[in-house]
């Protein structure tokens, strides 16, 4: 298929999640462009008016007047952006008189403000005998300001205002991101489409030691955008490089890189990068570990932090800067507050990065193909074609056209004829920007088993492809059709979350493109053929580099990359091969493969795009019953707040033999994979029209889902329900899809471990629920005799479940819900047969512990999963405390386990809501073994105990803010609301103004709630806590050891010696460590220590007594925290790490998951809050 999108690609970031803990599930992809319908093992949860700008400056102590020097020489390059016609923003690009370019952007009814810079800087301008280093940078510009020298000084003014920051280094751009609260309060602000006066709008943060209580505790009239802009800008301004920081924050890049060491995406990734041309920064290692970044540096006789701050100051310049800023506040005020920050951002007048020079493959690495060991089981065959650079060719974008021919899965298709071989199960082409002036053209294929084996088969048929359309004209209709749909989605484009708009934008603003276009760069404006024809010319036999993935074919790897360590073999295309391709090329209309052809026109390009807009008082907040009886139950709201053509239809087929045993659910997912499968062809064209559907299983049953433009949307529902009724199983593809569904079951045993640990979770606290090595066992037995002769049960018996919500009239909903009915046919399935939702309790004193050994014998990082079971979801109160402690303890959960004890990459605390039970949950992945991680979660948590004793009211009530505006956040668009109405209904709860609940009950919590909460569920003394900890540890015990007591010795030594270096003190390390022989690991104390230092001292060092005593003042409070990060403290610390604390149950392991359910008692199940008929609504009005 071909690319959904033209922004950045992501295989060349490496992302700061350090900053940004609000979902664990990573967002990275290697390839180009993801196939269409993975498999996937689990159901993992899924992360208008025109506006006139008004000039409304702050007092002075605010924004700049307007006739200040800087405000006088600001250049306003444009105000008039395209954009969506029912986007209510206004825009405007300014330049500063330093040459920084910001887009501001006058959002008035939203309720999150965001900033993000993107710099022309990347890892593409790493020294090659320090690679990694752009990342690091981009890790220690965090690390403190001159004017907010407290290193977490800015999360923890986030934090206090509902907000969050990340940031990405790219291969030509770093960029930096964040958002908080649009308004300082946390009452729900009724829109208007107005700016707030100047008085409520902004004001300046002068005091830059300002305590983060503080902070929280500003005026609820003052905007929280300026306050973190203001410290934002330092970063560029000013930042510090703290010396006490930066050994941290490159064990988190180390930490970072070893996380994706068994990623084959990454590893991939490397090895292209690595047998690329050494000439071109293509082929630097770009995440940087311990070894290029501190190492080996320090070898060679280098100042690490001077290195940094160096290449800060070499790269880093106003002129390569793009801001993007977007708030409630006027464009005038905005534009006032960026010049007031952003002005002494220093313009070292750089050029753009380019390598112009020089090209990523060489003439050697033409027509060679590279045999690749993954670690998960996988077969593709990638092609790489250096392809021309479209930076200025934004009008035409010829690879868009090249890939919707070749990408395409429609009738004629090169994956079609592939498919109906046997050889693949999917194909992906498209452009792959690499930097200006150099770009790649990618074609992978995901093979099977016998594709593997005839991969050149494969590759003649792609030539033979290209030829085709090198043979003819580009075509205008084809052009045309792929204008039109770009025109329609972005005509019906809605808001999406203010971080992910202004991130996205400082990077476009990299590109060279009219300013008015930042909005529409999606958009295909210019019908050029000898462009395309041009395009095409690039995609030749001597052109391209091929890699074949597989962990069994050739199986004679005889090389290793250098930093991730595949095993691989390189040769030349032999010559045979390469004249069967050539002779692909030569091919005409009657020698090449009959069944390859152009595309049909697309039947599914929307053409009924009216909405009926009805001027209401309030948005309705729920959805009604329409149809209620013992059959069906039908959901129905008409859109009236976002205004676009487009609706989504959710049906749930309730059966519960879906989810008896891991049998039915295997046979019920094989049914939905065939399904799928049969429709690929057909449900392409209605794909690229943006109109998509799903099938899948959830515990209920059965799950359909039809979204998009709903001009044709009963169409494609109609050949869904037609297919799954009659579907005819094909053994060829049902060995196929066997085979595939395995491979993902085996393959999810291999992610890293924190992606593993929520499985186990759903394993253990559900009521019934299991686990791939289940499924795998389950898989072995089922054929296709035995899914052809389940589905049928499937459909014979059901209950009928939709939500229609969208741009659909009653009678829509209707007609389509008979139309489910009717095709599907089967009698109705009583209530008492519905399956029931129930998870396990662990009970108050309850102290678990579940192993595993982790599948990956290479994988070096262990996880715990510490699940502490708070009580029923239903309990408004106290899922309202869970929530405000989850608050609480966010930020100084990761600043105390990530940041200071540098555990691992991956930290993350907070609520974990089950179907009918909820819980607080840390998450940790980390060299040291989980035992250990567990000490250290129970110490974090004992000593906050004592930070919650001692907040203060105002920094409480700056939390509660936060969490009252979380829960209160505006829908963004159709899909979000869509999105809440439905989880209420599938969790049978319909508490469909749960965030309104949540926040009221919020509101009035007191500090003296919390404390008592802490006490009774969370505190690792507590006798009524309930605990369970999932341990998933690696098989290599090198790492684990690290937190043995020599280990930790050594750790404190190295320490010391740097502290001591630091300040001008000079000793021998041998002696040094000598004299901390004598330390009892087991209970380490600070006076403990700072007594061997001074007599240390005194013994080596007699001539420099009065600088000892110096030194050793300004050390004791220094070692300190690096006691904390190291892991070591009192004896209370040493008796939690060793699960001697006389308040701790003795924790049970356990060993037989039956045996452990059977002796827990569960909840009970989910109750509707309202009677079904007080959402009923059977008015015959449309």
């Amino acid at each position: 298929m071909p690319p959904r999108s033209s922004t950045a690609h992501p295989w060349l970031w490496y992302c700061r999640s350090s900053t940004c803990r609000s979902n664990l599930r990573s967002t990275l992809s290697l390839r180009p462009i993801s196939f269409k319908s993975p498999l996937t093992v689990a159901n993992a949860p899924t992360f208008e008016r025109k506006s006139s700008p008004t000039r409304s400056f702050c007092r002075s102590s605010q924004v700049l007047s307007s006739t200040s020097p800087v405000m006088s020489q600001i250049q306003r390059i444009t105000e008039s952006l395209e954009k969506p016609d029912l986007d209510d923003r206004s825009y405007r690009v300014i330049r500063l008189p330093n040459k920084l370019e910001a887009l501001l952007v006058h959002d008035p009814d939203t309720d999150k403000a965001s900033a993000a810079v993107n710099v022309n800087v990347g890892n593409f301008s790493d020294q090659d005998d320090m690679p990694g280093m752009a990342h690091a940078v981009e890790h220690l510009l965090f690390m403190g300001t001159k004017k907010y020298p407290k290193e977490n000084a800015y999360n923890q003014y986030l934090a206090a205002h509902s907000g969050l920051s990340n940031a990405y280094t790219a291969a030509t751009e770093t960029n930096y991101f964040f958002e908080v609260s649009a308004t300082g309060d946390s009452s729900p602000a009724p829109s208007t489409g107005q700016n707030d006066s100047a008085e409520s709008t902004g004001a300046s943060d002068q005091v830059a030691d300002k305590s983060s209580s503080d902070s929280a505790a500003d005026s609820d009239k003052k905007s929280p955008l300026y306050g973190a802009l203001d410290r934002f800008a330092q970063f560029f301004v000013s930042p510090l490089f703290l010396e006490s920081t930066l050994d941290r924050e490159l064990r988190a890049v180390d930490s970072e890189n070893k996380k994706n060491l068994q990623s084959d995406l990454w590893r991939l990734m490397q090895l292209n990068k690595s047998l690329s041309n050494p000439k071109h920064p293509y082929h630097h290692f770009s995440t940087g570990n311990l070894q290029t970044l501190k190492e080996d540096p320090q070898k060679r006789g280098l100042e690490v932090r001077s290195e940094f701050i160096r290449f800060y100051e070499k790269h880093y310049s106003a002129n390569r800067t793009k801001l993007v800023v977007l708030g409630r506040e006027s464009l005038d005020v905005l534009e006032g507050w960026v010049a007031e920050l952003f002005a002494d951002v220093e313009n070292k007048d750089l050029p753009q990065n380019r390598w112009d020079d020089v090209q990523p493959f060489s003439e050697e690495d033409m027509c060679t193909q590279v045999f690749a060991k993954p670690v998960m089981e996988s077969r593709s065959m990638d092609m790489y074609f250096p392809f021309l650079d479209e930076e200025n060719l934004n009008d035409v974008q010829p690879s868009r056209y090249i890939s919707h021919l070749i990408g395409h899965e429609g009738p004629g298709s090169i994956l079609s004829h592939l498919k109906a071989k046997g050889w693949a199960n999917g194909l992906s082409a498209g452009a792959m920007p690499i930097c200006p002036g150099s770009a790649f053209f990618t074609i992978s294929v995901r093979l099977t088993p016998e594709g593997l084996k005839l991969y050149q088969e494969v590759a003649k048929v792609i030539f033979e492809y290209i030829s085709m359309i090198k043979e003819r004209e580009p075509e205008q209709w084809i052009f045309d059709e792929m204008k039109n749909l770009a025109e329609v989605d972005f005509r019906y484009k809605q808001k999406t979350p203010a971080i992910r708009f202004t991130s996205r934008l400082s990077s476009v603003m990299q590109k060279p493109m009219p300013r008015e276009w930042l909005l529409s760069g999606s958009l295909l404006r210019r019908f050029d053929p000898e462009v395309i024809k041009n395009a095409m010319s690039y995609l030749r036999a001597d052109n391209f580099r091929l890699i074949i993935v597989s962990q069994d074919y050739p199986g004679e790897w005889d090389q290793r990359e250098k930093w991730y360590g595949t095993e691989y073999k390189v040769e030349k295309i032999p010559h045979d091969f390469l004249s069967g391709i050539q002779k692909a090329l030569r091919s005409t209309e009657t020698t090449r493969t009959s069944s390859l052809h152009m595309p049909h026109r697309n039947e599914f390009v929307p053409t009924r795009l009216s909405v009926e807009r009805k001027e209401v008082a309030e948005p309705a907040k729920i959805p009604k019953l329409i149809r209620h009886d013992d059959r069906v139950r039908l959901w129905f709201k008409k859109d009236d707040r976002f205004w676009v053509p487009k609706a989504t239809v959710h049906v749930t087929l309730r059966n519960p033999l879906v989810w008896t045993t891991p049998a039915n659910l295997i046979k019920t997912k094989l049914y939905c994979e065939l399904v799928r499968d049969s429709l690929d062809e057909y449900s392409y064209d209605a794909e690229l029209a943006g109109l998509d559907y799903h099938l899948f299983t959830t515990t209920l049953g059965l799950e359909i889902s039809v979204g998009g433009y709903n001009d044709k949307m009963s169409v494609l529902l109609e050949k869904v329900l037609k297919t799954m009724s009659g579907l005819l199983v094909n053994q060829g593809r049902f060995n196929i899809i066997k085979e595939r569904l395995a491979r993902a079951f085996r393959n999810a045993e291999y992610q890293q471990p924190f992606h593993q640990v929520g499985d186990y979770d759903r394993y253990l606290l559900s009521e019934r629920s299991w686990i791939n090595e289940q499924y795998i066992e389950a898989l072995e037995h089922i054929e296709a005799e035995d899914v052809i002769k389940f589905f049928p049960s499937l459909l014979e018996q059901t209950h009928i479940e939709v939500l229609a919500h969208g741009n659909l009239y009653k009678e829509d909903a209707l007609r389509m819900t008979d139309m489910v009915e009717k095709i599907l046919g089967g009698r109705t399935l009583p209530a008492s047969d519905w399956y029931l939702y129930r998870n396990m309790i662990i009970p108050p004193g309850g102290n678990y512990i579940y192993p595993r050994t982790l599948k990956d014998p290479a994988n070096v990082n262990h996880c715990i999963g510490y699940y502490l079971h708070i009580g029923s979801f239903s309990d408004d109160v106290l899922r309202a405390k869970l929530q405000l402690f989850s608050q609480l303890t966010d930020e100084p959960a990761f600043d105390q386990l990530r940041s200071q004890e540098q555990l691992g990459y991956v930290v993350w605390s907070g609520s974990r809501y089950n179907t009918t039970t909820m819980g607080y949950r840390v998450i940790i992945q980390s060299e040291r073994n989980a035992q250990y991680l567990e000490s250290r979660i129970d110490a974090f948590l004992t000593q906050f105990g004592q930070t919650l004793e001692k907040m203060s009211d105002d920094e409480f009530e700056g939390h509660k803010r936060s969490v009252i505006n979380k829960r209160l956040e505006k829908l963004k668009n159709l899909g979000s609301e869509t999105g809440r109405f439905w989880s209420q209904v599938r969790s049978e709860y319909l508490d469909f103004l749960q965030h309104e609940t949540d926040a009221a009950c919020v509101r009035v919590l007191g500090k003296v709630d919390l404390i008592e909460f802490f006490k009774q569920y969370i505190d690792p003394s507590s006798p009524t806590r309930a605990k369970l900890s999932v341990y998933l540890n690696a098989q290599s015990d090198a790492a684990s050891t690290e937190t043995g007591p020599v280990q930790q010795r050594t750790r404190l030594i190295e320490a010391v010696k740097e502290d001591l270096d630091s300040a001008g003190l000079t000793v021998n390390s041998d002696t040094l460590t000598a004299a901390f022989e004598q330390l009892d690991m087991a209970v380490v104390d600070l006076s403990q220590i700072m007594y061997i230092l001074k007599g240390f001292l005194a013994t080596e060092l007699p001539e420099s007594a009065g600088q000892n005593h110096a030194v050793i003042s300004k050390l004791e409070a220094k070692l300190g925290a690096q006691l904390k990060q190291l892991g070591l403290g009192t004896k209370e610390h040493a008796d939690s790490a060793n699960g001697t604390s006389s308040n701790l149950p003795k924790p049970v392991i356990v060993e037989d998951v039956r045996s452990f359910k059977a002796r827990l008692p569960v909840s009970t199940g989910p109750v509707p809050v309202s009677d079904l008929t007080d959402y009923e609504d059977f008015e015959a009005k449309l």
